[in-house]
């Protein structure tokens, strides 16, 4: 709870700092969309079954804030929803884009999920440092997640990813990432992803895509998928 409020501390003073320099504009967007597996670094989050999910920013020059919903199955009775928070700031060096941020990752009735056998809450804390950059027609980013506590018990957690995305033809994009999680109580892995989207109209594109990890053994939810998404974006 105390590094929580230190990097939601760190992430208002960032964005109270900012915003003295930056023009004044307040900015709202919403996205809605499904997919047939929500999957979040290589993981089925919902036992391999659709989701549909939903969010909300808003934005004020570099600084951003938002909320995003989906629903989740991890197997126990509890939770059934996800629901996160975020903020942080965009600030932009020469080229490079940047990304440093606060998420919240809450469940709903989180006492009767991973607390039923003892684990604790699934609920926790991440701060993110991100930058991406374009070189000709394609973008190249990495990142890096940090959480003091990951859930049930896990200890301090890292993920390190790096991604890249490039058009192929008009309105489709090729992209992919690959990522290390490192929870100290628990089992490395490393997953990645590849995919295509297509823009269907200016606020609504599909996504098809392919997702593994190098654990399978540590259970169904880790095996490789694909996944086909439809976003909307306003």
């Amino acid at each position: 709870m105390k590094a929580m409020k230190i990097a939601l501390a760190a992430a208002a003073a960032t964005v109270a700092l900012s915003g003295a320099a930056m023009a004044q504009e307040l900015k709202l967007s919403y996205n809605v969309g499904v997919t047939s597996d929500y999957v979040f670094r290589g993981v089925s989050q919902t036992q391999e079954d659709p989701a549909v999910q939903g969010g909300v920013d808003l934005t004020y020059g570099v600084g951003y804030a938002g909320v995003w919903a989906s629903n989740v199955d991890f197997g126990t009775k509890d939770p059934s929803a996800e629901i996160d928070l975020y903020a942080g700031v965009r600030p932009t060096v020469g080229d490079t884009s940047l990304d440093f941020g606060v998420l919240y990752y809450g469940y709903s009735k989180d006492k009767g999920g991973a607390s039923d056998t003892g684990l604790g809450s699934f609920s926790y804390v991440e701060v993110k440092a991100a930058a991406s950059r374009t070189f000709g027609p394609a973008t190249l980013g990495a990142a890096v997640y940090y959480s003091p506590e990951f859930p049930a018990k896990g200890g301090s957690a890292t993920y390190v990813e790096g991604n890249a995305a490039v058009p192929i033809a008009k309105k489709i994009t090729l992209s992919g990432a690959l990522g290390r999680q490192a929870i100290k109580n628990y089992k490395d892995y490393t997953t990645w992803n590849l995919g295509v989207s297509y823009a269907l109209t200016d606020h609504l594109s599909a996504d098809l895509r392919y997702f593994d990890t190098d654990e399978h053994s540590l259970g169904n939810i880790y095996d490789s998928r694909v996944a086909v998404s439809l976003k909307a974006a306003f």
